[in-house]
């Protein structure tokens, strides 16, 4: 039987600069997470919001937990949940990226394979190896899953992975493969054991997300818990990337500017006509200048543009998304 009164479960990632990133996520959205007791505690909950249990896990057994169901939210990063998970967008929804944890999981062979640049290159190289050596050429790498679905994905069939444990860069050099898949966010390290990523080598762009189980069992209060944090996170997202401009223009002039605005830039009148002369739209952020310096062409002597705390709206795409699948 479902108890009503359970609290939504939120994991996030235990430590490292991923918890501390999460923890700045949420208290942007105005959602302090608070552990327990302590660093040693794994449960905590979420100030400012009844209703909550956080639950403090890596970021591997987030993803794990989200598929079976026994935590609603979670924090974790997306080639997680590909390499993971076969079937992941049946049991998981990305809701949202967080904007930290990036990192692209990439093909990479030696630079001196100064003929090799694509992935169909490899399947040459494949063929040359086995002619030469009499065994396939191997691939050493953490994401099993994923390198044998874009190897697929690009006709490339004959090789062997051999699964790292260690620094999975060095497999190269230290004889232990010909070529990697691997995670990186700068390229240095590969750059540093002569390695370098194919042309269409990036298999995911991967970054922290806010996931949802589908497979959890969700109660009416849990789906109002969950709505209450999707609604003040797109608040604070919205507020992040839009600016509000102001500019004193004639009267008359206000309402035809309204609707060019809307027409040029998407901007989204925040209120009507009746305050006078003074005309306040919200905007992208990287649009803002460009309006701005339209309403001067329009007549405008000053333009004020102004950052935002939250921006809540009526509709809710993080939570109807989450709705959709639950």
């Amino acid at each position: 039987m479902q108890d009503t009164n359970a609290p939504l479960v939120l994991a996030v990632p235990s430590k490292g600069r991923l918890q501390e990133n999460a923890a700045n996520f949420f208290a942007r959205s105005g959602l302090q997470v608070t552990q327990g007791r302590g660093a040693r505690d794994y449960r905590g909950t979420l100030k400012g919001l009844d209703g909550v249990e956080i639950a403090f896990l890596s970021a591997s057994e987030i993803v794990t937990q989200l598929a079976a169901g026994t935590a609603h939210l979670g924090v974790t990063g997306e080639d997680l949940v590909r390499e993971s998970l076969p079937d992941a967008d049946a049991k998981i929804e990305l809701l949202t990226p967080l904007g930290f944890g990036h990192a692209n999981v990439v093909v990479a062979v030696p630079q001196a394979w100064i003929d090799v640049r694509t992935m169909a290159d490899l399947e040459d190289v494949a063929g040359a190896h086995r002619a030469r050596h009499g065994m396939p050429m191997r691939v050493a790498t953490k994401y099993i899953h994923l390198t044998r679905r874009y190897f697929a994905e690009h006709h490339v069939s004959d090789y062997r992975i051999v699964e790292s444990l260690g620094a999975t860069e060095g497999a190269p050099a230290a004889g232990q493969a010909e070529l990697i898949v691997d995670i990186t966010t700068t390229g240095a390290t590969l750059a540093a054991n002569a390695l370098k990523v194919l042309d269409d080598g990036v298999m995911l762009r991967s970054e922290a997300n806010l996931a949802a189980s589908i497979t959890a069992t969700w109660s009416e209060s849990q789906k109002k818990t969950a709505k209450a944090i999707l609604s003040r996170i797109a608040a604070e997202e919205t507020a992040r990337t839009t600016r509000e401009v102001r500019a004193v223009v004639l009267p008359q002039a206000a309402p035809a500017l309204y609707v060019e605005a809307q027409k040029l830039f998407e901007a989204t009148p925040l209120f009507g006509v009746s305050e006078g002369q003074m005309v306040r739209l919200n905007c992208a952020k990287a649009r803002a200048p460009d309006l701005a310096d339209w309403l001067i062409g329009q007549g405008a002597e000053h333009v004020a543009v102004a950052t935002l705390d939250y921006v809540f709206s009526a509709t809710n795409p993080l939570y109807d998304r989450l709705a959709n699948r639950i």
